[in-house]
């Protein structure tokens, strides 16, 4: 009898087993690859014809675009929203450093451990019960890492890497480090590792607005032995790789395309096109090494035969950015290369065909990062995941960067509660459309806070000019017939609501590096 009892047990625990490897064998793989300052016009899906993205677009043939995406207008507070899940324009969300404070480490005026000490002191804990992107699939038993251009910044350390549910990470823990593509140092799960034959202290940092002696001194290779970003494609694939029988999630902030321009090579696609300046061409090649990155992280899904369950997202966190400006050719800062007019994103507004991008990289919109025109948040957010998402799928929900906490929740089976802005949208992901889903999305700008509501009307604010554009993008998506006029009982509700999103001031819809952003050093010194 004993005997019996003791082989049902063994049968059920041995079933009990087999049932929790086969629900973690369901969890699908997740891949977050996040372009650093990717125009949606620069992809070839979206219209581009100079540059050919056959791997991103084959991303969109086989899982599903969504057309009406928004992120936010620039790099720290755009990353911090897709972190946390919360909106950039209420001070109360999160916190933003200054960077550069790691810069110390090269004079040997602190060692990390202080500079890490400083960050932490200056920085507010989060609460208990707040929840973050990596946490989210941390706490649902996935292995996560994240390589490249880290956090949300501008300066971040590791006490905040771990509290944000990173298992492992690799990259600069600096954003203005990251500026430079050739980095003595990268940061690995907390500790320094240098980085053989890069010597220069600014990571190798270029110098925009193109001469020929800055020219001369980009293509000086002495001290640049080792692109950054070759060194994440290494660590991604590793960290896909050893991590295949498992269930993980990949966020992949990469640099590309973000300037001053470097890059070891001009792609062959370029190389002879007599269409492109040079530093033109060095640019489309950091736009096709990023293509091209894609494309292996996909040949390497197949060749591990996980790439069935394997969700992969693509997406931008702001519009596009002119790094190749030129005398006579395009102009930074930037101005109307007819009339010599500085853009002021108001009665002046960037426009390619008046500031001489080549590239289009805004898609025909209005203004560039840092703007709160179109042309500044509406980014690219393409899907795949064959198991679940059907191919050549299109939506035009509203989506917002701030629901990517809430979607990885649904995605991953996280049933915990979370504080966030956002909507999960994985019902539209898969095919079965949302039930639920966002009255507007709202964003913070240099110049003020925008509102964009999912019937498609838009109110943006000038607030040092005091002004108040009112847009209906079905049939304006280029932002050149303000309805405010016409219709002011709309910009009365719009209004109201962008207050209230703002903590009830409009001003901290208003972004500055110095208003915005912590003086780590400072503070730290304060508190002690």
């Amino acid at each position: 009898m004993n005997y019996i009892i003791n082989k049902l047990f063994v049968l059920t625990v041995l079933m009990f087993g087999f049932i929790i490897n086969a629900q973690q064998n369901e969890q699908p793989n997740i891949i977050l690859i996040y372009a650093d300052d990717l125009g949606k016009g620069l992809l070839s899906h979206y219209g581009q014809k100079i540059i050919s993205t056959p791997h991103i677009d084959q991303l969109a043939q086989e899982g599903i675009t969504f057309e009406n995406a928004y992120s936010g207008m620039v790099c720290a507070p755009s990353r911090a929203s897709l972190i946390s899940g919360l909106r950039d324009c209420d001070p109360n969300n999160f916190q933003v450093t200054k960077a550069g404070i790691y810069s110390k480490l090269n004079s040997g005026t602190n060692t990390n451990q202080e500079i890490q000490g400083m960050i932490d002191s200056a920085l507010t804990p989060p609460n208990k019960d707040a929840i973050f992107l990596g946490e989210v699939a941390q706490k649902q038993g996935y292995v996560t890492g994240q390589f490249g251009k880290l956090e949300w910044g501008f300066a971040t350390s590791h006490q905040q890497m771990v509290r944000h549910g990173w298992d492992e990470y690799y990259g600069y823990l600096d954003h203005v480090r990251a500026h430079g593509f050739y980095p003595p140092f990268l940061f690995r799960n907390g500790e320094v590792e240098y980085i053989e034959g890069n010597t220069h202290a600014d990571c190798g940092k270029t110098k925009e607005n193109e001469t020929p002696e800055k020219f001369k001194e980009r293509w000086n290779m002495e001290g640049k032995t080792v692109y950054s970003q070759h060194l994440f494609m290494t660590n991604v694939l590793n960290f896909i790789s050893k991590n295949k029988e498992k269930p993980f999630f990949l966020y992949f902030p990469t640099q590309l395309p973000h300037g001053p321009v470097s890059v070891p090579a001009v792609h062959p696609d370029f190389a002879n096109n007599k269409q492109l300046t040079q530093i033109e061409k060095e640019y489309a090649s950091m736009v096709k090494m990023l293509d091209d990155n894609v494309g292996q992280i996909m040949a390497h899904l197949k060749n591990l035969g996980i790439d069935e369950n394997t969700l992969v997202i693509f997406t931008s966190d702001n519009g596009h950015e002119i790094y190749y400006a030129q005398e006579g050719r395009i102009y930074k800062p930037y101005k109307n290369v007819k009339t010599g007019e500085r853009f002021d994103d108001l009665k002046n507004k960037f426009y390619s065909d008046l500031g001489g991008d080549v590239f289009d990289g805004n898609g025909g919109r209005a203004g560039l990062k840092r703007s709160n025109l179109q042309g500044g948040i509406v980014t690219p957010l393409i899907a795949r995941w064959p198991k679940k998402i059907a191919k050549g799928q299109n939506s035009n929900l509203l989506v917002a960067n701030y629901d990517f906490v809430a979607t990885l929740a649904d995605v991953t089976g996280y049933n915990g509660e979370i504080k966030t802005d956002g909507v999960s949208f994985y019902n539209e992901l898969i095919g079965k459309g949302n039930t639920k889903s966002h009255d507007y999305v709202i964003y913070a700008s240099f110049i003020g806070p925008t509102i964009i509501t999912n019937d498609g009307w838009k109110l943006r604010t000038h607030m040092p000019k005091k002004a108040f554009e009112l847009y209906y993008l079905p049939d304006d998506y280029r932002e050149e017939n303000d309805l405010s006029q016409k219709y002011p009982e709309k910009v009365k509700v719009l209004k109201n609501e962008m207050l209230k999103a703002c903590a009830g001031d409009l001003e901290n819809g208003v972004f500055t590096f110095g208003k915005n952003s912590i003086d780590v050093e400072k503070l730290s010194k304060i508190k002690k």
